[in-house]
C-alpha cells in the first residue's frame, strides 16, 4: 500500500466527529452500518457517492470533537481510502491510523480541488494532482505507522506481533 490514487471529495474547516458520523448512529459499531451514514450531516448524499479508493481532502482541524473512534471506522468502511488536511484533530490522527485509515498533513490541501484525480505515494512523500500536474510533499509518515497502515490498524498489527512472537 505504498501508493494510493483517487477521486477527491472537498470538505473545509472543523469538521468534526458529529458530522463524520453523527451520534445518533452509534447505537452500532457495524462499520458497514456505519458506511451508510458517513458525512451525512456535513453532506447528505455522500455515502450514495463515495467509491472505494476516494480521498477526502479537507481544511485545518479535520476530525475535532469527540473522541470516537466510530469516525475512521465509518469513513475507512464507506471506502475512504485517505485524508489530506492541512491539520487533524490529535486524537483523530491516533485513532485514524489505529484503524488502518491513512491521514496527510499537507499546508496546500485547499489547493486541491473536488473531482480532482490524485495520487498519494507513501515512499516519496508526495502527493501529486494528476489533473493538474501539481506534486505536493508531505512530512514522511514513520516506520511503524506505516506497518500499522500495511496491517490494517492496531489490533491487527498486535495479533501479527503475538502471533510472531
Amino acid at each position: 500500500m505504498n501508493k494510493i490514487t483517487g477521486k477527491v471529495w472537498s470538505f473545509g474547516d472543523n469538521i468534526d466527529t458529529d458530522l463524520i458520523i453523527a451520534a445518533r448512529y452509534l447505537n452500532s459499531s457495524d462499520p458497514h452500518h456505519l458506511a451508510k451514514y458517513v458525512m451525512e450531516d456535513a453532506d447528505p448524499t455522500f455515502a450514495t457517492k463515495v467509491q472505494p479508493g476516494d480521498i477526502i481532502v479537507a481544511g485545518e482541524n479535520f476530525g475535532c470533537g469527540s473522541s470516537r473512534e466510530h469516525a475512521p471506522i465509518a469513513l475507512k468502511a464507506a471506502g475512504v481510502a485517505a485524508i489530506i488536511a492541512p491539520t487533524f484533530a490529535r486524537i483523530f490522527y491516533r485513532n485514524a491510523f489505529n484503524m488502518g485509515l491513512p491521514i496527510f498533513e499537507l499546508k496546500e490541501a485547499q489547493n486541491i480541488k473536488e473531482g480532482d484525480l490524485i495520487s498519494i505515494d507513501l515512499d516519496k512523500g508526495t502527493i501529486q494532482d494528476v489533473d493538474k500536474d501539481i506534486t505536493y510533499n508531505f512530512t514522511a509518515i514513520p516506520p511503524f505507522m506505516q506497518e500499522l497502515l500495511a496491517d490494517g490498524g492496531l489490533m491487527n498489527y498486535a495479533k501479527k506481533e503475538a502471533h510472531n512472537g
